[in-house]
């Protein structure tokens, strides 16, 4: 499957062709997307698609077995210095000395970034209410979520790379993690890859997204562009199918009895045509959700959205 990418001053992170095996389990099956520069970048996929393991390719803390990885135009393994000294990441699970306090942890992270925001860092610590004298230890767990990515954006990096930072975490301290996500490239035009298995997330935050089933990109694109290539429809039957209607150019085909739905990607014009054949008539029309989609085009069950 072919997906558009930018040029290469464009593209703030390029993969091509990156696969990567653990044993017998492929974790990466000949993956390339290109994370425009200036955008939320939503990578999608079920827990166990192999999200992490790409997003240590793009930290360096993997090497290539097949395939190539540039951040910034520069081998993130043979210029670890320079693309990590400009990307901030906070992982699922942050790990966090426990025995600093959190004004030690500023002060400490501080050190190793030269273009540290000291006024930045305090807007951060007075809007996610953190107390500076805590320590980290007795953070809950979306205290210590809210710490690990005040850490990550106070130095203002070029890429802020996040991997399913509000897994587990309750709705509101999901929303207060998301929109500091999108004041930082709202304000500023820099670039954060947001990964996550909430797809709801991904839609609310996202303006380009690749979606990872088993190791594979199954769709990759401006969101606003593949929700609307994208349509269900529900077809009527007057006489129920003795089975699963086949529906030419359908990614997908769900239903019982008299009722049927269709996921179709660039077929509309077809379907009354196709649907006239079989018999039915489309009784409804509608754009159909991200996580509807990602079923359509990776063949799964439903992955979970937050409550």
């Amino acid at each position: 499957m072919k997906f558009p990418s930018p040029s290469s001053a464009e593209a703030v992170v390029s993969i091509t062709n990156l696969s990567r095996r653990f044993g017998a389990k492929a974790a990466l099956n000949d993956v390339s997307l290109y994370v425009p520069r200036g955008c939320v970048f939503g990578l999608v996929g079920e827990n166990g698609a192999g999200k992490t393991t790409l997003i240590k390719h793009i930290l360096g803390l993997l090497r290539a077995e097949a395939g190539s990885v540039r951040v910034f135009g520069l081998d993130p393994i043979g210029d670890t210095v320079l693309t990590l000294g400009r990307i901030g990441y906070l992982s699922e699970t942050p790990d966090l000395p426990g025995w600093m306090r959190v004004d030690e942890l500023i002060r400490y992270t501080q050190a190793f970034y030269p273009k540290w925001d000291a006024a930045y860092a305090q807007e951060l610590l007075t809007q996610f209410g953190l107390n500076p004298t805590q320590r980290l230890n007795t953070l809950s767990k979306g205290q210590s979520a809210k710490a690990g990515l005040l850490v990550a954006q106070a130095h203002r990096p070029d890429l802020l790379l996040l991997d399913e930072p509000s897994s587990g975490l309750d709705p509101l301290v999901r929303r207060t993690i998301l929109e500091a996500v999108i004041r930082t490239v709202a304000d500023e035009g820099r670039t954060v890859f947001f990964s996550s298995h909430l797809l709801e997330e991904i839609e609310r935050v996202s303006d380009h997204i690749a979606m990872l089933h088993q190791g594979k990109i199954v769709l990759c694109g401006p969101l606003d562009e593949i929700k609307a290539q994208h349509r269900q429809f529900t077809l009527h039957f007057e006489v129920p199918p003795a089975k699963t209607p086949v529906v030419a150019g359908a990614l997908s085909i769900s239903g019982r009895g008299k009722e049927w739905t269709v996921i179709c990607n660039g077929a509309r014009a077809e379907l009354p045509s196709v649907a006239a054949k079989l018999g039915a008539q489309i009784v409804g029309e509608r754009a159909p959700s991200l996580n509807e989609i990602f079923v359509a085009h990776a063949g799964t069950g439903e992955i979970p959205v937050p409550a």
